[in-house]
């Protein structure tokens, strides 16, 4: 242990005071560097034994000060070996912030989540989305309420968070925050990321993720079918905003395009294709990809009809959408009066799209995630395991049909 660290008593007798004192120093080396420090004890210049580091006389008040120097060098080698237990380094630095009681200040976690937040919010527009920046807002905020509640902290320090700290989490969520599965593990990934930003930082010696499943639960997606587009597309309307509501709505049926983007939707992003017909080339709001859209008749006739709209000219917009709670409250009142029974909400057009519209109609996959503007097929996918379902269910009709003919033939053979 003595190799490692070296701590050795000395004079400074060019600071000899009218007494003739000197005094006393301890100078710590480690890996070549030095911590010099004062004593605060005085020795006559000619009773320090330089070789024996120690006050060369006999008197009770001369052992008093050896004693006293012995208790500084245990003290040293005691900080010693309190890094070496910890498995910090051994340097002169760690040992000077010990040495004075200097506390390491902790990182802590809000601390680091909020300067995350920051970064995020100054890079809307050149990396990230409001969208994005919102989702980790509230992903603060809920976990900030967690701290409160379960451990009544402020804040805490990331070296204290463990696995029961995740699991705790994800209960809070599910029980006091009425957060459902899926609502509960995109929280815990916008969380996870602020960990690995500790990771990456040493911060953190352990993930506290080792061992935790991150799995979605496959949901409903609900959708219009034809029958039911038909409908709404035929229905009139009495009250000229409740139709023009029904309009935005189908527009989105026939272009897939999400509440937050027709919303958006300007002049400029109608251009024509590659085929001389006119496309939508505009970028999605949620993951800044790009959607190239040919536009349908259906959706040409919509466009049409509110070409001289007021507000479409005045705010340079190609249809004039509510916000989008008003959006789902004509929605309700118009699935009444078509006699839908399913629920159905803005994002219900985007769903119809992907499966009535393009992928019942033969429209490959990787044809309708490009026009969804989809970073990866997998999330596409989602809607082919719902066509999967209509397969099962026309096939099943099929079967029947099938079954009837096939007893028909063998009601029909003469008996032996």
């Amino acid at each position: 242990m003595g190799d490692m660290m070296k701590v050795i008593f000395y004079t400074r007798n060019t600071k000899i005071n009218g007494a003739g004192l000197v005094p006393i120093y301890m100078r710590v080396t480690a890996n070549g560097q030095r911590f010099n420090a004062a004593t605060g004890r005085n020795v006559k210049k000619g009773k320090w034994s330089k070789k024996g580091e120690r006050h060369s006389g006999n008197l009770p008040e001369d052992q008093e000060l050896n004693d006293f120097l012995a208790t500084l060098r245990n003290k040293a080698f005691s900080i010693q070996k309190k890094l070496i237990n910890l498995d910090r380094p051994v340097t002169i630095k760690e040992f000077e912030r010990e040495w004075h009681g200097k506390k390491e200040t902790p990182h802590l976690l809000l601390d680091i989540f909020e300067q995350h937040n920051s970064e995020v919010k100054q890079l809307i527009g050149a990396q990230y989305s409001w969208a994005t920046w919102r989702r980790y807002h509230t992903s603060l905020k809920h976990t900030r309420q967690f701290l409160m509640d379960k451990y009544s902290l402020s804040d805490i320090s990331v070296k204290q968070i463990q696995y029961k700290f995740i699991t705790d989490y994800e209960f809070w969520l599910k029980t006091v925050h009425k957060c459902n599965h899926n609502s509960t593990i995109k929280y815990l990934t916008n969380f996870k990321k602020i960990i690995h930003i500790c990771l990456k930082n040493a911060w953190l010696g352990r993930d506290p993720f080792v061992g935790y499943k991150m799995t979605k639960r496959e949901v409903e997606r609900p959708y219009l079918t034809e029958e039911e587009l038909q409908i709404l597309a035929s229905k009139t309307f009495m009250i000229p905003r409740v139709g023009q509501i029904r309009d935005i709505f189908l527009f989105c049926c026939y272009t897939g395009l999400a509440y937050v983007d027709v919303q958006k939707l300007t002049h400029s992003e109608i251009s024509t294709g590659i085929d001389g017909e006119k496309w939508i080339f505009t970028h999605r709001q949620k993951t800044e990809t790009a959607s190239r859209i040919p536009l349908l008749p259906p959706a040409l006739e919509i466009l049409d009809r509110y070409k001289d709209h007021p507000y479409c000219i005045n705010k340079d917009r190609l249809l004039p959408v509510p916000c989008n709670q008003k959006m789902n409250a004509y929605l309700k009142e118009i699935a009444d009066l078509c006699g839908i029974s399913k629920k159905f909400a803005t994002h219900t057009a985007r769903h119809t799209f992907a499966t009535t519209v393009t992928l019942t109609n033969g429209v490959p996959i990787e044809t309708v995630s490009k026009m969804l503007g989809h970073k990866n097929l997998k999330t596409t996918q989602h809607y082919a395991k719902i066509l999967d379902r209509k397969v099962s269910d026309d096939m099943k009709a099929l079967r029947e049909k099938f079954t009837l003919q096939h007893q028909g033939a063998e009601s029909a053979q003469p008996k032996q």
